[in-house]
């Protein structure tokens, strides 16, 4: 039971940035790999910060303001330098490596000596259960304000952005700040997921980000078909399915583990998961056209 509800915690804490790849890929139409550097971003600072002591609550807009200066990053390079936004991701993960070993001076640091989060806010005996508390309040709160905002007049013209540019130019919308302002948004909600995870496994380490875009691009997938299939049009619905999308997604894993595969192999599983998900529904579609 335990280890069950230890993926859900993790897909509680990976949620954020499922959220933010939800807004780069589905929004904007924007594959954004800063995701890889972005999250490692958010655990270092996060890791630095807390051995340093400071307090828990101060610690979380600075780990926000670091994610988003990755993501105004990229797109700075996407929109002034015109290149593309594929590259550009992976030009700005490229250095960001370099900038989160900086920050965290060595390959990992520890955290079992630290006020976290889950210990802050602990309200149960069982430790895994004040884990999953405060994972799923940090993502009520964080759905409730991101839905709120993608329904306000700037989060509309956000999303009229990513469907067409030129109606929205001719609007009077400054495309390109939308896209670097949707970028921080991004990369800031990934640099949170960062936060969370560091603290719930206790450390954080300089390769802990390698990789993660395809967990978020999975888990948005999963959330994207499951929005798909029930014909969801409501954004704070969609959002929410997002969420369930980064928990399914863990679970999976969970499941592989349980019946035997060997941890070496669970990337293997991931990307094989993807590719299923993706790829099925397209065979489908074909063969009934």
């Amino acid at each position: 039971m335990v280890f069950y509800l230890s993926a859900f915690l993790l897909g509680l804490c990976l949620s954020a940035m499922g959220l933010g790849i939800f807004i780069t890929m589905k929004i904007f139409r924007i594959p954004d790999i800063t995701t890889d550097g972005s999250y490692t971003l958010g655990a270092a600072v996060t890791a630095v910060l807390l051995t340093q002591g400071w307090p828990i609550w101060s610690v979380i807009p600075v780990t926000l303001l670091a994610g988003a200066a990755a993501g105004v990053l990229t797109g700075l390079v996407h929109t002034r330098f015109k290149i593309d936004a594929l590259l550009s991701g992976i030009l700005v993960m490229t250095g960001l490596y370099s900038i989160n070993l900086s920050v965290l001076g060595r390959s990992n640091i520890p955290l079992l000596n630290v006020e976290t989060i889950f210990k802050a806010l602990s309200i149960f005996d069982k430790q895994i259960y004040n884990e999953v508390w405060v994972g799923a309040l940090f993502l009520a709160i964080l759905s409730g304000l991101l839905a709120y905002l993608l329904r306000t007049d700037f989060g509309i013209a956000m999303r009229a952005t990513g469907n067409s540019e030129s109606m929205t130019r001719a609007m009077g919308i400054n495309n390109d700040q939308m896209k670097i302002i949707g970028l921080a948004i991004a990369n800031a909600l990934t640099a949170l997921s960062g936060f969370l995870v560091a603290q719930y496994q206790s450390f954080t380490d300089i390769n802990m980000g390698i990789g993660i875009v395809l967990v978020g691009l999975g888990s948005v997938l999963i959330g994207d078909a499951l929005i798909s299939w029930l014909k969801i049009r409501k954004i704070w619905w969609q959002l929410l399915f997002v969420m369930l999308g980064c928990i399914l997604f863990q679970m999976v894993l969970a499941v592989a583990l349980s019946i035997g595969v060997h941890p070496n192999m669970l990337k293997l599983i991931t990307a094989l998961f993807v590719l299923a998900i993706v790829g099925i529904p397209r065979l489908v579609r074909k063969e009934t056209s």
